[in-house]
C-alpha cells in the first residue's frame, strides 16, 4: 500500500472516530440532562439545564463537522496521482508531507510526518494548482514540491 493510501486511511479512521466520541459525549449529555430534570434545585437546576443545553448544541455542531469531514474523505479516490496539487493530493514538500483533504491535524505514517489539511486554509489555498519544482513561501520560509500524488 502507498503512502497516500495508508494516509488516507489513517485520516479516515480518525474522522469515524471523532464521530463515535463524538456520539459518546451526546449520549453522556442526554442521559445527564435528563437526570438534572429530576432534580428540583430551583434556579440552579436552570441554570446546569441551559449549561447542557449549551453543551449539547456546541457538541452537534461538532457532530456535523466531523461527518462532513469524513464524507470529503470519501470522495477522494487515494490511488490516484495528479500532475497539480488538488483537492485529494498528497504533497511532498521540502518542509513535510501535506494531504489535502481536510483539517485533521498530524499523523506519522511509516515515520513520516503528514498534515492533513483543508484547501480552504491559508496553505491549502498556496498549495492548490502547484506543480513539482515549484516554489512558495510559508512562514517566511521557502519551500518546494517535491513530489505530487
Amino acid at each position: 500500500m502507498h503512502l497516500k493510501q495508508k494516509a488516507h486511511a489513517h485520516f479516515c479512521t480518525t474522522a469515524q472516530n471523532n464521530i463515535l466520541q463524538i456520539q459518546q459525549t451526546l449520549a453522556e449529555l442526554k442521559d445527564s440532562s435528563t437526570n438534572e430534570t429530576k432534580s428540583t434545585a430551583g434556579d440552579k437546576h436552570e441554570t446546569a439545564l441551559a449549561m447542557l443545553q449549551i453543551e449539547q448544541a456546541k457538541n452537534r455542531t461538532q457532530l456535523q463537522n466531523a461527518k462532513q469531514q469524513l464524507q470529503t474523505l470519501t470522495q477522494i479516490q487515494a490511488i490516484a496521482y495528479h500532475a497539480s496539487v488538488i483537492h485529494g493530493s498528497l504533497v511532498h514538500t521540502t518542509l513535510c508531507y501535506f494531504y489535502i483533504s481536510t483539517a485533521l491535524g498530524k499523523a506519522v505514517i511509516e515515520n513520516i510526518l503528514v498534515f492533513a489539511i483543508s484547501t480552504e486554509s491559508p496553505l491549502g489555498k498556496k498549495l492548490l494548482g502547484l506543480q513539482v519544482q515549484n516554489n512558495f513561501i510559508i512562514n517566511n520560509s521557502k519551500a518546494t514540491v517535491i513530489a505530487i500524488w
